[in-house]
């Protein structure tokens, strides 16, 4: 592993006209290198265009080249945490930013439930692409292929990337890229507030970073969208639809090892009712009951990861990973209702949730049974 001494990032603002007083104070604060403009702004939409751009800013003699999108905030120590992530991961694809509503996020989640401050990105998703940090023959090389693409969205030609190359990227679980606005020039918008799964301060980012644990495979996936839940298979990505339908929990449990009578069963003991009133007459029952059946299976998966990882490097503090734990839950109510409602939860809204998911994953760490 090279010393952080050796590797140098370069970096680019990728932006567009309308943007371009907002992304100059963006690379200002971050002391990043320039901005990457849409050569064709007139254009229809493309984020690839830019990310050509972007890519191409990479500095001759830079180890790694860190692209960021115009709509982001970050801390200043941006650039040194990357630094000492990309000697830690030299080879490596490195993803700060993960959406709080997708299936990479509910991995993120999940990683960070088990104690996790790394974990493998699914190879049937787009890859987040708000700050993402590539070796700099990685990037040349996606250059390339980009080159030839008619795709016009970056993520989602990320991710043919690596999955061509038979290795996705590691998603960083403690999130110190933030998006911001809702706005999106690349016809975004209709998926409402978007933000990261597990925001996380700079201070406790840098030593999960620098040495917490990589989640190689979590397994199966819980995850929410627009109100109700699915899982994510594993080995998923090699189905018919390559890998993009989604599955009801329902109709996923027998891949799972659990049936609807542990659910059910789980529901009985634990649902607490004063909560789940609170939150149905919020959302409506049917989004209580589906949060709570989520929040039961990632409860039962983490426990299983957590089990596999091992304890934590000791000196990572434990009210560090409480912490992180704490920001993954914070966000899975809100990210599971869908896009049209995420505005009615306020803080009130968001504690209540997040006390009523706590139920849920504490009852489903009782579903892993012994010497599972």
């Amino acid at each position: 592993m090279p010393d952080v001494s050796d590797i140098l990032v370069s970096s680019s603002v990728m932006t567009h006209p309308v943007r371009l007083a907002q992304a100059q104070r963006l690379a200002a604060r971050l002391r990043l290198d320039g901005l990457a403009i849409d050569p064709d702004p007139e254009g229809p939409p493309s984020a690839l265009r830019t990310a050509q751009v972007a890519w191409s800013a990479a500095a001759p003699e830079a180890s790694h080249h860190l692209v960021v999108q115009d709509d982001v905030d970050a801390p200043v120590e941006l650039l040194e945490i990357v630094a000492r992530a990309a000697a830690r991961f030299p080879d490596e694809a490195l993803v700060f930013y993960t959406n709080w509503h997708a299936r990479n996020g509910a991995a993120a989640r999940l990683a960070a439930l088990a104690g996790a401050a790394w974990v493998r990105a699914v190879p049937d998703e787009f890859t987040p692409s708000l700050g993402v940090c590539l070796p700099a023959g990685t990037a040349a090389a996606f250059r390339a292929d980009a080159r030839e693409s008619a795709e016009r969205h970056d993520d989602e030609l990320l991710s043919v990337f690596f999955r061509g190359r038979g290795r996705m990227s590691l998603l960083a679980v403690p999130n110190i890229v933030e998006h911001i606005g809702t706005s999106s020039i690349n016809g975004h918008a209709a998926q409402g507030i978007r933000r990261a799964v597990c925001p996380t301060s700079a201070a406790d980012a840098a030593p999960l970073l620098s040495r917490g644990r990589v989640l190689e495979e979590p397994g199966w996936i819980p995850y929410m969208r627009y109100g109700e839940g699915y899982v994510r298979l594993v080995g998923q990505e090699h189905g018919p639809d390559a890998g993009r339908g989604h599955h009801r929990w329902r109709e996923a449990l027998p891949s799972t090892g659990l049936t609807e009578g542990d659910v059910l069963a789980a529901r009985e003991a634990h649902l607490p009712p004063e909560l789940a009133a609170e939150v149905a007459r919020a959302f409506g029952d049917a989004f209580a009951e589906e949060l709570w059946t989520h929040c039961l299976l990632l409860g039962r998966q983490a426990a299983l990861a957590s089990r596999r990882l091992g304890p934590a490097p000791g000196e990572i503090p434990v009210d560090v990973l409480d912490r992180l734990r704490c920001s993954a839950v914070a966000t899975a109510g809100l990210a599971g209702l869908p896009p049209e409602r995420r505005p009615e939860a306020g803080p009130d809204e968001v504690r209540t949730m997040a006390a009523f998911a706590w139920t849920a994953i504490h009852a489903g760490n009782l579903l892993v049974r012994p010497g599972a």
